[in-house]
């Protein structure tokens, strides 16, 4: 038998008064119910029930096995109903990663109105390049930029991301303006220390067996915006996402270059685990990040800096 079903049956028959009314309220008979009872009985092997042709009472182990049950049944169904709310309505804690420059620029930003939206919900943000395993480490969502490994994730596709060349008007002043990939190695290209030596400076159309005409870079960063602030003193040319460098180029502090060499955006998406019944707090969310970021989505302004 059910252990929590007998214990649901053996309150009811203590708090109705007789086997006949828990029966009823359970639509069972009085002689299941008796089962029940029985079944509670052999298993703590004491009587619990002390019975006569005409009353019934509780026998001195019944007394505090009672009350133990309220306290489990009402914690029991607490927590369902605590489940159903959280399946109901958006609530709770969504832990969302994405990569620095993403997270930092484009995701941090928008957070507020996602939460002023739904105030029972709390966000934990965490900005990591590395590839993050969702249900070991315990997040909701991953934004993932570059070409996905298979996986039984679900990914949702954001809009592309795209790279930019820039440098500071004093750096070109002082140095030049650089008109092809080869013009590059007379110039100071800060280096991203995350790229492998397979797309470090590969620039389309530059004919470039190993990707790399640069020289070796004297300034290098785990960091794009480290970089960006190395180029924004005028130190080098700097090759990183659009959305970190859009607000400085809108503002004039960094000249774009080389467009026509500048590598092709990578694909970009948010991956979750499957679940037939995703929580409302991670639907909502993904519904506000497709909203912004989609494919089909107009970018949020850049800001400027």
């Amino acid at each position: 038998m059910d252990k929590l079903r007998s214990m649901e049956i053996f309150v009811a028959v203590v708090d109705a008064g007789s086997f006949t009314a828990a029966a009823e309220a359970f639509q069972i008979s009085p002689v299941m119910v008796g089962k029940h009872i029985k079944y509670l009985e052999e298993r703590l092997g004491a009587r619990l029930l002390a019975r006569t042709t005409r009353r019934q009472s509780l026998t001195e182990i019944g007394q505090q096995y009672v009350e133990q049950c309220r306290q489990i049944l009402a914690s029991i169904h607490a927590a369902e109903r605590g489940a159903e709310a959280m399946r109901t309505a958006p609530r709770g804690k969504l832990k969302i990663t994405a990569p620095v420059s993403f997270g930092s620029e484009c995701i941090a930003p928008l957070l507020a109105d996602y939460l002023d939206a739904y105030p029972e919900v709390s966000l934990e943000l965490n900005l990591n390049d590395r590839t993050v395993d969702l249900v070991e480490e315990g997040f909701d969502a991953a934004i993932r930029i570059g070409k996905l490994e298979d996986s039984a994730m679900v990914a949702r596709a954001l809009r592309p991301y795209a790279m930019v060349i820039c440098a500071a008007p004093a750096y070109l002043a002082r140095h030049g303006t650089p008109r092809t990939p080869a013009d590059l190695a007379r110039h100071e290209c800060l280096d991203f220390m995350q790229w492998t030596r397979h797309v470090r400076w590969r620039l389309a159309r530059s004919g470039d067996d190993d990707g790399s005409p640069v020289r070796e870079s004297r300034f290098r960063s785990n960091n794009g915006q480290a970089l960006r602030v190395a180029a924004l003193h005028g130190f080098g040319i700097v090759m990183q996402a659009e959305i970190l460098m859009a607000g400085d180029i809108a503002a004039g502090k960094l000249v774009p270059l080389l467009a026509d060499y500048v590598p092709a955006p990578r694909p970009m998406h948010l991956v979750y685990a499957r679940d037939r019944q995703p929580t409302p707090k991670l639907t909502t969310f993904i519904d506000f990040l497709l909203e912004r970021y989609g494919p089909a989505a107009t970018p949020p302004p850049a800001t400027l800096t």
